[in-house]
């Protein structure tokens, strides 16, 4: 890829300090798969980029799902005799189980026990957890705060309601030269966790700032949805159009100090694979990639075989593979802006290789052009890189039978996508290539 300007790197830093800021706002917010706090969440995403807000009500059918009663809630605590709240949901969304069921009781200590959860090997962190398809209620807390209670009655009030309802999901679309899409989704149901996936959201929402910016050959569609059942709402509700997805990329686990990790679709070979193994390796960035597996994020139901999208998933560190995981301590600080301005920084490469990937035909087969007559070699006067701009002249020409695309020219070249690109580009303008 070509070297990023000085004016580029700032550009860079300051869209990391502003993702960095979207975090902590979103950060004290309630999330959870429906309710209030999604909609407060994409109502401040809907500052950045607009977005077009779907209600799915509470017992549609979503392929082998059905959208369940909306949760919301308002206060919840564990006091003490004397009245102090030794668990308080107003200090973190954390502190309660999600999808918790109203409960309004006094019980011993021995009673509450059973409904709470702490993590015994992290004393001070407060665990994530939820029940969303089981009735069930419940308190996370640090094992710290745990072991200094006292035996004893205790006031327990969750201040929650499960109703019919609705699922919130949004969207929103870059049109392009053409109706073929990219999909970009991230999950939008976890409570205080900034990098699982609060990061992903802002690095989503700033990218389709970036592409707002230009005029993209793909459509471009954001989705903003509760993990996995608004993943497959979203699938359900766009069956009939499912055709029109050719590539997609699932962003999670977007702001961490760890090296970038691809995780490939199933398919393994799609256009969207090759794009960012190639770009990863191209930029000299520390990376990983890995093979599918049917568990992780959203990547795992728009891959589902009956769908078999194209789509992959970008992380740093993945889920599950860091300590602060599903925890308090994955909070604003532990998450930086050059991690996601970095992460940002990738999709907008490989996205610039996607949206330029084509197949040409060369129109004049039968020998080599003549580049001179056509002013193609003037072109290229005073370039620095005249020579290797002349060669990926010679390659497309050479690769251009209508089956390979300009990535299989710059893998098999060994020229960088950009100068191919560019290339194909001249040559086009001087009616020898055709896509």
């Amino acid at each position: 890829m070509a070297p990023m300007t000085a004016s580029g790197e700032q550009s860079m830093a300051s869209a990391g300090e502003r993702m960095h800021t979207l975090v902590e706002r979103l950060y004290p917010l309630c999330r959870s798969i429906t309710g209030d706090g999604v909609r407060a969440t994409l109502e401040i995403v809907g500052e950045y980029v607009p977005l077009q807000v779907h209600e799915v009500a509470t017992g549609t059918q979503v392929l082998d799902w059905t959208v369940p009663q909306e949760w919301n809630i308002r206060d919840a605590y564990i006091a003490d005799a004397a009245g102090n709240r030794v668990v308080d949901f107003a200090a973190s969304s954390l502190h309660v189980l999600g999808y918790s069921v109203p409960v309004s009781r006094t019980m011993p200590l021995a009673e509450l026990r059973t409904h709470l959860h702490t993590l015994p090997d992290r004393p001070d962190w407060v665990p994530y957890r939820t029940s969303y398809y089981k009735p069930e209620w419940g308190f996370c807390l640090a094992q710290a705060t745990l072991d200094a209670l006292a035996d004893g009655e205790y006031e327990v009030l969750i201040d929650s309601t499960l109703a019919d309802g609705h699922l919130t999901y949004a969207e929103h679309v870059i049109p392009g030269q053409v109706p073929d899409e990219v999909i970009v989704s991230c999950h939008v149901c976890h409570p205080s966790l900034a990098n699982d996936n609060l990061a992903g959201i802002a690095v989503a929402t700033f990218l389709a700032m970036a592409l707002a910016e230009q005029t993209p050959y793909y459509t471009y569609r954001f989705i903003y949805a509760p993990g996995t059942i608004g993943a497959i709402t979203w699938l359900a509700r766009n069956a009939e159009r499912i055709d029109l997805v050719k590539h997609g990329l699932v962003l999670a686990c977007a702001g961490d100090s760890g090296q970038l990790t691809y995780k490939q679709s199933r398919r393994g070979d799609a256009e969207i694979d090759r794009v960012m193994r190639h770009v990863l390796l191209a930029s000299e960035r520390p990376h990983r990639v890995t093979e599918f597996t049917p568990y992780g994020y959203d990547e795992r139901q728009y891959c589902s075989p009956g769908f078999d999208l194209g789509v992959g998933s970008l992380s740093r560190t993945p889920y599950a593979g860091y300590a602060e995981y599903h925890t308090s301590a994955d909070n604003p600080g532990f998450v930086s802006p050059e991690a996601m301005a970095d992460t940002l920084a990738v999709c907008r490469e490989a996205f610039a290789v996607l949206d330029r990937n084509r197949r040409f035909v060369n129109l004049s087969p039968y020998g080599e052009p003549q580049l001179g007559r056509r002013g193609l070699y003037d072109s290229l006067g005073g370039r620095s890189d005249a020579k290797q701009a002349q060669m990926a002249m010679l390659w497309v020409l050479s690769l251009s039978d209508g089956e390979q695309s300009l990535l299989d020219v710059a893998e098999r070249s060994g020229l960088p996508f950009d100068t191919v690109a560019a290339a194909a580009d001249a040559l086009r303008g001087a009616g020898l290539i055709k896509a």
